[in-house]
């Protein structure tokens, strides 16, 4: 089978003490963690991806992290290249926890960055989706991922490929803020026409 890009989106959470706390010491973004990906499971799109495959994926990507060249995007492309201009993110740092890839992700101050952590501060749900490149065999009833696959990035998505897979800030307690597109389209229509020139309303 051929190469295709390959996109996988998990849940992200985000607690109001994180919202509160958590800044890049040196410069003061905000610092974000969650689920990145999760192994040896089936997930929403029908795919599994063997843990030895996202350990040797993990540690080609330790170098591009400390690099700080581990960028992600708002959105994703149906493209293999990161689009500068769209920027949002950095992951700063990633571990395992059971099957899980946790992460830690710096939210920069680029344009995607400030809208995303408007997003975030005003309790819009997001996702955060992985993107690679990699090839699918089938086995049973999942596609498995092959050892070709190769990580790009990650990114934070509006809509993931798996149902429910969003970000949620929590309130106090247990209860989630919940979505609400009018607030989402008031957030974006006050951060890029704020200096009187207003491209999409």
């Amino acid at each position: 089978m051929s190469k295709q890009l390959l996109i996988e989106t998990h849940t992200f959470h985000i607690s109001p003490s994180q919202l509160n706390e958590n800044v890049n010491k040196e410069n003061g973004n905000l610092i974000v963690e969650g689920i990145l990906a999760t192994a040896e499971v089936k997930n929403g799109n029908g795919r599994y991806y063997a843990k030895d495959l996202w350990d040797r994926e993990m540690d080609k990507y330790k170098d591009i992290v400390e690099q700080r060249r581990s960028m992600g995007e708002l959105d994703h492309p149906e493209s293999t290249v990161i689009n500068l201009k769209n920027v949002s993110h950095l992951i700063n740092d990633f571990w395992w926890d059971g099957d899980n890839v946790m992460g830690k992700i710096e939210i920069l101050p680029t344009p995607s960055g400030n809208i995303l952590k408007e997003l975030i501060k005003n309790g819009v749900s997001v996702g955060v989706s992985s993107r690679g490149m990699g090839s699918l065999e089938p086995n049973g009833s999942v596609m498995e991922v092959q050892d070709d696959f190769e990580l790009l990035c990650w990114d934070f998505v509006s809509t993931p490929s798996n149902p429910g897979s969003y970000m949620h800030v929590l309130k106090e307690g247990k209860e989630q803020i919940t979505f609400d597109y009018t607030k989402v389209n008031q957030i974006l229509h006050e951060i890029l026409c704020s200096k009187g020139n207003c491209p999409i309303f």
